[in-house]
């Protein structure tokens, strides 16, 4: 099957479809690009399966390629043949390719190797074919005819010069050569992997007499096949920091069976012990050491893949949370010895006063720091507040709420408790040294918090995602697989949003479709020194920013108060004529079609109107879409952050307390929700919904805002345990403290 038949197949697309998506990204073009702006040529395909159809074509040009590369290197070992390339040719995976050329490759001096320079082969051949009245094959097998005895034969292999004393050496060497061939067997370790597969369980144990995390993996035994991705995680962390020893546990005897089935004939030869003995030795010394660490590598790798889309899952919705428009924002970094670093930027994020403050009791100087906080709220007309959920976030959330009463705003100030995750990691960077040199790292957090707010999605892209905080065991994952999945997590969003270019940074410039790191700081450096862009044409004579990177990135930037209504959109600039010509046929300007294009578009039938115009539909319904709303940006209409002006303790907690909260994490276990007490509550998967839910993700996403309810609070261990599952009618406590607890927090 070709790869496009492949492609056809696993993503249910017809092959027109699938040829012309192949044919564009060997053009050079972007995935966004392809996604908004090529919709006719691959039927209108959703970023998201095209992403995923360009992975799976990188990974099965990466097979073809070494399936011609093992071809050609048996081919040069002269041990090609017909039969051989046809198993390569039915391959479907790397491993399986791999398993073929597994006797053909070159091995470390093994000990079947040593037993060959001892002129053993022969004897492992003739006692692998444990004859006894079968025509023997060849001439010196016949002469061997009345000396079958393995024992017998293997006295003519004696070779003191080559170090084979005695005929049990020289039978112990052709044992040797048999385990390898048995070990080197396709079709023997494809039967093995099966019985793994289906049969196998996955046993941990203490590796030291330590209490710690892993307390619950000490004495633990699970079905490979079952084993869920977390906990995969889990434990191959927990035996990287030296605490559980684990290991794949099958019936030896049953697997030792499998093994000899396909080598030892049932011929009565006195031989067939041998090569009994053999099977048995290249399973326990060769064969199960080696399906261990690849079993458990291909567990790792589809743990590490299911990470790596819960990952991309939570990123997606953290990047696009609404922005806080029009508003000054105010962000407070926690700190016990520095102190709490301030910072405000005004709307456009712009800083406009920093500052230091020492807000806990046992500074001393609490009155000093709400005056200080006072003097800049009430200086700058600050409207939001974002607090980092770091060491003393508690503490200063609790001294922001004082400060907020006492200065009885009311709605005119609100505060929001953000995670911090990453702001350390940006603030010591080399961008932020370039953005702000004039302030030390941690004043650079404070601004980014504030930030944080009015605009997520600029400011998270200027941080490595690796870094944000959300999804689970980032660390432990692959790093190239990792960058790979999540950058086109943060291009997708950036490209769907759009950028004004005017005043967007190098950070957000380069994720940008056809902009990289390079031609983003020309752009910057354009502007700086010609002032704004006014129409999208001015890009073109931006240093290394060709013709190709134009068509790509063009018509992902905007140009607010450009010199036409339509710079502001996302309508390509090779789209133009065909934009006027819609406006011309509704004798529309710019400024009319605003609010009403497309629906009179629609009105009209967009078929009939794409046929007379003489374009595509699908791009013809984006056109009028972006002339109907020009600037428009998704995140609108996604629901608002939750905004706090109260805290609370956890030990204010009950069992049945109904609360507001928002979202923080996914994982596959559940979702970790922030309800305002500094530490986030856990909704397991059992408690998201009435019905079997197969994954969180099904039920919630980041920053979602949801009704739970308070199962356990244990102040003990900081652990809280939430439910979305509403109670029942008079259930528990549930439904006395519903109206004041509601109240309070909303």
């Amino acid at each position: 099957m070709t790869i496009t038949q492949t492609l056809c197949q696993e993503f249910q697309t017809a092959p027109w479809q699938i040829d012309a998506v192949i044919r564009l990204l060997d053009e050079g073009c972007t995935l966004p690009f392809i996604a908004r702006y090529r919709k006719e040529q691959h039927g209108s395909l959703d970023d998201q399966k095209l992403r995923e159809i360009s992975e799976r074509l990188t990974a099965l040009r990466a097979l073809e390629a070494r399936r011609q590369e093992i071809s050609e290197s048996l081919q040069k070992l002269d041990v090609w043949t017909e039969k051989l390339q046809s198993d390569l040719d039915a391959a479907a995976t790397l491993a399986q390719l791999e398993d073929i050329y597994r006797p053909y490759r070159p091995k470390r001096r093994t000990r079947a190797i040593i037993a060959r320079e001892k002129g053993l082969g022969p004897l492992a051949d003739i006692i692998l074919l444990q004859m006894t009245k079968k025509p023997l094959a060849n001439a010196l097998m016949l002469q061997q005819r009345n000396m079958m005895a393995p024992e017998t034969i293997a006295l003519r292999y004696v070779n003191a010069e080559k170090g084979v004393e005695t005929a049990e050496d020289a039978l112990q060497g052709a044992m040797d050569i048999i385990a390898e061939v048995v070990s080197d067997d396709a079709a023997v370790r494809t039967k093995l992997k099966t019985y793994y597969h289906q049969t196998a369980m996955v046993a941990t144990v203490a590796a030291k007499d330590e209490d710690s995390t892993y307390r619950m993996y000490y004495d633990h035994r699970e079905p490979l096949r079952l084993m869920p991705s977390h906990r995969v995680l889990a434990m191959n962390r927990g035996e990287k920091e030296g605490f559980l020893k684990v290991a794949l546990d099958v019936d030896k005897e049953k697997a030792q069976q499998l093994v000899r089935y396909g080598f030892v004939q049932q011929t009565g030869s006195p031989a067939c012990k041998y090569v009994a003995q053999a099977c048995d030795d290249a399973y326990t010394r060769l064969i199960a050491p080696s399906l261990d660490t690849e079993l458990r590598a291909e567990l790792t790798d589809k743990a590490s893949a299911a990470a790596i889309r819960v990952f991309a899952l939570n990123l997606r919705p953290l990047l696009m949370q609404p922005p806080v428009r029009g508003k000054v924002a105010m962000g407070l970094d926690p700190g016990i010895r520095t102190g709490c670093k301030v910072a405000v930027v005004d709307e456009t994020g712009r800083v406009l006063d920093t500052g230091v403050i020492f807000p806990l009791p046992s500074h001393g100087k609490v009155a000093q720091a709400k005056e200080t906080v006072k003097r800049m709220i009430q200086k700058h007309h600050v409207g939001i507040v974002a607090i980092g959920n770091g060491t003393a976030g508690r503490e200063t959330e609790q001294f922001f709420v004082e400060v907020m009463k006492e200065l009885a705003l009311g709605d005119a100030l609100k505060y929001m408790v953000v995670s911090e995750a990453g702001a350390s990691v940006y603030s010591a960077s080399k961008l932020a040294a370039e953005e702000f040199p004039q302030f030390d790292v941690s004043l650079r957090s404070a601004v980014s918090i504030a930030r944080r707010l009015q605009d997520p999605l600029a400011e998270l892209v200027k941080i490595d995602p690796k870094a944000i905080g959300v999804g689970q065991y980032q660390h432990d994952l692959k790093a190239a697989e990792l960058d790979a999945a999540l950058g086109g997590v943060v291009e997708d969003c950036v490209n769907s949003v759009g950028v004004d270019v005017n005043t967007a940074s190098v950070s957000l410039l380069s994720y940008v479709a056809g902009i990289n790191t390079t031609v983003a700081k020309n752009i910057v450096a354009y502007r700086e020194e010609n002032g704004a862009f006014t129409t999208r044409a001015q890009l073109k004579k931006v240093p290394r920013l060709g013709p190709k990177a134009f068509e790509q990135c063009a018509g992902f930037l905007r140009i607010p108060g450009g010199k036409d209504l339509i710079e502001n959109t996302g309508v390509h600039p090779e789209s133009y004529d065909a934009a006027r010509a819609l406006l011309k046929h509704f004798s529309l300007t710019p400024a009319e079609a605003v609010g009403k294009l497309l629906t009179l578009a629609d009105a009209e039938g967009f078929a009939a109107l794409a046929k007379q115009l003489n374009v595509g539909e699908p791009t013809l319904r984006d056109i009028a879409a972006e002339l109907s709303r020009p600037g428009r940006d998704p995140r609108d209409e996604l629901p608002q952050v939750l905004m706090r002006s109260d805290v609370m303790d956890l030990k204010d907690l009950q069992p049945g307390m109904e609360l507001r909260g928002t979202v923080r994490n996914v994982t596959d276990f559940g979702a970790f929700v922030d309800i305002g007490v500094h530490r986030d509550g856990l909704v397991h998967i059992s408690q998201m919904a009435q019905r079997r839910v197969n994954h969180p993700s099904e039920v919630v996403r980041v920053g979602d805002i949801v009704t739970v309810w308070v199962l356990e609070a244990d102040a003990k261990t900081n652990r809280i345990s939430l439910t979305m599952r509403p109670p029942a009618k008079g259930e528990g406590n549930f439904s006395t403290t519903k109206s004041t607890q509601t109240k309070k927090l909303t």
